[in-house]
C-alpha cells in the first residue's frame, strides 16, 4: 500500500517537473505576456483619454458644453471596452459577448439622459481606473520577472565591467539592487566572482520558470475584470429578457385581439344580421295576416319589435366593439390611418409620415389611439383652427407630434377636465416604455410628443 502511494505521489512530482519546465516554452505562454503588454497600453491611453476628457466635463457640467463634453468620454470608455474585448476574444480565445447596443432617445436632451445613464459605459469606466492600479502592479510583479529572468541570465556575459540589462521590479526590491550590482573593490570599480555569478544565474533559471504562472495570474484576475464589467450586464441582461417577455405578451396579445375583432365581426356579428333579417321578414308576415285575434296580434307584434330593436342595438354595440379592438384602419399601415384620422377630424389638419421601417402592431394601435385621442382633445376642447400631425422615425424610435394653435392650458393630471383623456395614453405610453410630452401654456399652442420603439 506505501509503495502504491509513493509511486502516484512520484508520477504527480514527475508530471508537475514536466509541466514546469515545459511551460515557458509554449505558446499560450508568450500570448498571455504579448496580452499583457497590449492591453495595459489601450488601458493607459484609455484611461488617460476617458479620465482628462471626464475631469473636464465633470468642471464645465453646470453647462450642456460641459455634460456633451461628459457624455462623450463615456462613450470613448465604450470604445475602448469594446477594444478591450475584442483583445481578449482574439489573443485569450475568451467567449465574451458584446453588451446591448447604446440607444438614446431623439433629440439632443434624449441623447444626454441616455448618454449619462448608460450603465455599459460607467462599467467601462470603472474596468479602466481597476485596470490602471492592475497594469502597475502586473509590470511589477510579472511582466519585470519576465525581464529579470533574461537580466539574470544574460549577467555573466558582462562580468567583467558589471554591466548589463539593470533587475527591477519585485526581484530587485527582495535581493536588493547590491545582490545584482556586484562587490564595491575601489572607488566606483565593481567586481563579480564567479560563485556571484553563478547565483545570478541560477536566479534567473528560476525567474525564468516561475515568470510564466506569475504572467498567467495577472492574466486570469484581468479576464474576470472583462467578462465582469465589459460583458453584459447581468442586470440589464435580466431587463431586456423580461423585455423581450413583455414584447411577446404584448404582440401576442395584439394578435389575440385581433382574431377577437375578425370573430366577431366574421361570427356573432353576422348571426346577429341575420337574426334581425329573419325577425324582419316575420314583422312583414305579421303585418299581412288576417283574421287573427287583434290583441294575440299585437302582442306578437311587439315582441317581434323588441327583438328587431335590441338585435340592431347589439349589432352597433358589436360595431363599437371589433373597431375598438383593432380599427380597420391600421390594416393597411399606420400611414394611411393617420391620414383617415386627419381627413376626419372637424379641425384642419396638416399630416406629415415619414418612416422607413413599420412598428409593431402593438405600437401601431398606441400610436394610432394616441393620435386619435389627442385630434378629438384638439377638436372638443383646444377652440383651434388648424391643427398638424407628424410622425416621424429617429433611429430605433417612432415621434409622433400634434400641434394646434388653440386656448392652450390643458394638463395631463386634471382629472374630470378636458384633458382627462391624457392620464390614458401616458399609461399606454408607459406600458412599453415610450414618453409622452406636453407643453400647452395659457393661450396656447398646444404640442404634444409621444415617443415610442419602433418594436414594443
Amino acid at each position: 500500500m506505501s509503495f502504491a502511494v509513493n509511486e502516484e505521489r512520484t508520477a504527480q512530482a514527475k508530471a508537475l517537473a514536466r509541466t514546469i519546465f515545459r511551460e515557458p516554452f509554449t505558446k499560450r505562454v508568450w500570448t498571455e505576456l504579448a496580452y499583457f503588454v497590449l492591453a495595459s497600453v489601450l488601458a493607459a491611453v484609455g484611461f488617460v483619454v476617458v479620465g482628462s476628457t471626464m475631469v473636464v466635463g465633470v468642471i464645465l457640467a453646470i453647462t450642456f458644453f460641459g455634460l456633451a463634453i461628459l457624455v462623450f468620454s463615456l462613450r470613448l470608455a465604450r470604445g475602448f471596452g469594446g477594444f478591450h474585448r475584442g483583445l481578449c476574444r482574439s489573443m485569450l480565445g475568451e467567449d465574451i459577448r458584446d453588451p446591448e447596443a447604446f440607444s438614446h432617445r431623439p433629440g439632443f436632451l434624449g441623447w444626454l439622459q441616455s448618454g449619462l445613464r448608460d450603465r455599459v459605459a460607467w462599467r467601462a469606466v470603472a474596468y479602466l481606473a481597476l485596470r490602471a492600479g492592475w497594469t502597475f502592479l502586473g509590470f511589477y510583479f510579472a511582466v519585470s520577472l519576465w525581464w529579470d529572468a533574461f537580466a539574470c541570465l544574460t549577467r555573466p556575459l558582462f562580468s567583467n565591467g558589471g554591466g548589463g540589462p539593470p533587475v527591477w521590479g519585485f526581484a530587485a526590491q527582495l535581493f536588493g539592487p547590491g545582490f545584482f550590482n556586484g562587490m564595491q573593490v575601489g572607488f566606483g570599480e565593481q567586481s563579480f566572482g564567479f560563485g556571484h555569478n553563478l547565483g545570478i544565474f541560477l536566479l534567473g533559471v528560476i525567474f525564468f520558470f516561475a515568470a510564466p504562472w506569475a504572467m498567467r495570474g495577472f492574466v486570469n484576475v484581468d479576464r474576470l475584470l472583462v467578462r465582469a464589467l465589459l460583458g453584459p450586464d447581468p442586470v440589464a441582461a435580466r431587463v431586456r429578457t423580461l423585455e423581450q417577455a413583455r414584447t411577446q405578451t404584448v404582440d401576442t396579445s395584439a394578435a389575440t385581439l385581433r382574431r377577437i375583432e375578425r370573430d366577431l365581426h366574421d361570427g356573432t356579428q353576422a348571426q346577429l344580421v341575420a337574426l334581425a333579417m329573419r325577425l324582419g321578414m316575420a314583422k312583414e308576415k305579421l303585418e299581412k295576416l288576417d283574421g287573427a285575434d287583434d290583441v294575440e296580434l299585437n302582442r306578437v307584434r311587439d315582441l317581434v319589435d323588441e327583438a328587431h330593436r335590441g338585435a340592431k342595438e347589439a349589432i352597433v354595440e358589436l360595431r363599437d366593439i371589433a373597431r375598438g379592438i383593432h380599427p380597420p384602419a391600421l390594416d393597411v399601415g399606420l400611414e394611411g390611418a393617420l391620414a383617415t384620422l386627419a381627413a376626419r377630424s372637424p379641425v384642419s389638419t396638416e399630416v406629415t409620415v415619414d418612416l422607413r421601417t413599420r412598428p409593431t402592431p402593438a405600437i401601431e394601435a398606441i400610436a394610432y389611439y394616441c393620435a386619435a385621442e389627442l385630434l378629438a382633445n384638439v377638436a372638443q376642447h383646444a377652440h383651434a383652427a388648424r391643427a398638424s400631425l407628424s410622425c416621424a422615425q429617429s433611429g430605433t424610435w417612432l415621434r409622433l407630434v400634434v400641434r394646434d394653435d388653440g386656448r392652450g392650458g390643458a394638463q395631463l393630471s386634471s382629472t374630470g377636465s378636458s384633458s382627462s383623456g391624457l392620464a390614458g395614453l401616458v399609461d399606454r405610453v408607459h406600458a412599453v416604455d415610450g414618453r409622452l410630452n406636453l407643453v400647452s401654456p395659457p393661450g396656447g399652442p398646444t404640442v404634444v410628443t409621444v415617443d415610442l420603439p419602433l418594436a414594443a
